[in-house]
């Protein structure tokens, strides 16, 4: 059956994906997204998106354009949101009033024309560090890892100073915000699994990791980070990676992410779930940045290592997909290994701008970097 779904942030890089998803299954489309310059990709897929769907271009935090969004729809994806643990920390104004400000007018506008679901997306940084476990078998989910150098080593340990293992992360596992994007992300979610279900509607949470494919905003110096380095070795830079480049991630194809959000928002046993979106493998920036190198051709151009933290990031976290794969019949389609070529080819249709000197330099100057 056919249905009208809002997709706020539908413009964006996620969106444009989740949005010719719904579009391909014969749903009608209606997208509200600001088409703010740094998350935009311009390479054209997004206007022809747009062409096909109603768009209202504008803020999630204009109260009559949210109410003019909500009217006649039956079911919402809320995208909309500042994406970036670095910068978060000091536009801290900015990503507070476009995640959880711009959510409360969503649901200000949904308490007056309530939808029968709504599928936020949340993130997997609202967990801080992922879950480790101490060599005799005890499972940590609090682990916090101090201001370290490389002289000290990189990794958590446990109160003894003995190596934690790091393990793939469930959903069970207590959040610890380490970011202002943390912070605002769990906000995000919790609002909606908090409102909705007292409105009648529905509420599903996906947690997703790190997302990558064609359509990223490669002049982005806060976005993915695949995506960061490509743009580096486009310009024949090298990649830069903070600490040692040892830290262990889940990268996920933007094509399963949207997979995810159309089951997440059929499905009935999805109802007031959250889930780990990931791929369910991890792999370590230094293997990230090597793999992307190879296949662009430039594997001269290996990883330079900052030998410093950012204030906000963590080690290590990947995903456990154990609860997705159950609840939602969620399998991964794509691996990041054969996943390379496309997204090389793509990257090479671009023309993006190098700009991570200018995000290093300013977090630098604002003590972020140490």
């Amino acid at each position: 059956m056919t249905e009208r779904v809002l997709v706020t942030g539908g413009a964006g890089f996620i969106g444009c994906h989740v949005v010719r998803a719904l579009l391909t299954r014969g749903d009608e489309v209606r997208v509200v997204d600001s088409l703010i310059e740094q998350v935009h990709s311009g390479d054209g897929e997004r206007d022809r998106i747009l062409d096909e769907v109603e768009f209202l271009h504008g803020d999630v935090r204009d109260r009559d354009l949210m109410q003019r969004a909500v009217a006649r729809v039956d079911k919402v994806i809320h995208l909309a949101a500042e994406v970036g643990v670095g910068q978060s920390m000091y536009a801290i104004d900015r990503y507070v009033s476009v995640n959880d400000h711009g959510s409360a007018i969503l649901f200000q506008a949904l308490i007056d024309r309530p939808v029968a679901r709504i599928v936020v997306a949340s993130s997997m940084s609202i967990y801080g560090e992922g879950l480790y476990r101490t060599r005799e078998g005890e499972v940590l989910q609090q682990v916090v890892r101090p201001a370290q150098r490389a002289a000290s080593g990189w990794d958590p340990t446990s109160e003894s100073g003995a190596p934690l293992i790091p393990v793939p992360t469930p959903e069970w596992k207590r959040p610890n915000l380490a970011s202002v994007y943390a912070l605002t992300k769990y906000v995000q979610e919790t609002l909606t699994l908090t409102v909705a279900p007292a409105y009648g509607m529905e509420a599903v949470a996906l947690r997703l990791f790190n997302v990558y494919g064609p359509g990223q905003a490669l002049s982005n110096p806060y976005t993915g980070v695949l995506a960061i380095f490509a743009s580096r070795l486009l310009h024949g830079q090298r990649p830069l990676v903070f600490e040692d480049g040892e830290q262990r991630r889940d990268f996920v194809h933007v094509e399963d992410v949207a997979r995810a959000f159309l089951r997440a928002l059929d499905l009935p046993q999805a109802s007031g779930g959250v889930f780990n979106i990931g791929s369910g493998r991890d792999v370590s920036i230094n293997e990230v940045a090597s793999e992307l190198a190879a296949a662009m051709g430039r594997r001269q151009l290996t990883p330079e290592l900052a030998g410093k933290a950012r204030t906000g990031d963590i080690r290590h976290c990947f995903a456990d997909i154990s609860l997705a794969q159950e609840r939602l019949g969620f399998h991964p389609r794509r691996s990041f290994d054969d996943s390379l070529d496309e997204l090389v080819e793509w990257v090479r249709r671009q023309q993006p701008v190098d700009r991570v000197p200018e995000a290093r330099r300013e977090l630098e100057s604002r003590g972020l970097v140490a």
